[in-house]
């Protein structure tokens, strides 16, 4: 399963009313960082699919919910349960850290 691109307006029900964990990678077209774990990201979704939906939302293209979210540096991971935001990453990790984490707090 690929990571899903999620919008400002596709947030309610792809998020907070999604059934299961969903993580949420706040990026840009313009940030490299954010383009360094993306490759990642599309690994782990298919590695974990069936335990977490990787989503990503971009923060230009998106502007209310990164606000909401109070996103002040990208790339921003949280990751949801139950529609609450329960666990976040700041910045680019190789992959087996980011796998790692997700898994962890995954439980």
């Amino acid at each position: 399963m690929a990571t899903k691109q999620i919008t400002d307006s596709s947030w309610d029900a792809d998020v907070l009313k999604a059934d299961g964990p969903v993580l949420v990678d706040f990026w840009a077209e313009w940030c490299g960082p954010c383009k360094q774990i993306g490759p990642s990201l599309e690994e782990i979704s298919e590695e974990l699919a069936g335990q977490v939906t990787i989503t990503k939302l971009n923060i230009d293209d998106n502007p209310d919910i990164a606000a909401q979210m109070g996103i002040r540096s990208i790339p921003m991971l949280k990751l949801f349960k139950g529609g609450a935001p329960v666990a976040e990453l700041l910045g680019a990790r190789p992959k087996n850290q980011l796998k790692a984490w997700l898994e962890n707090e995954l439980g």
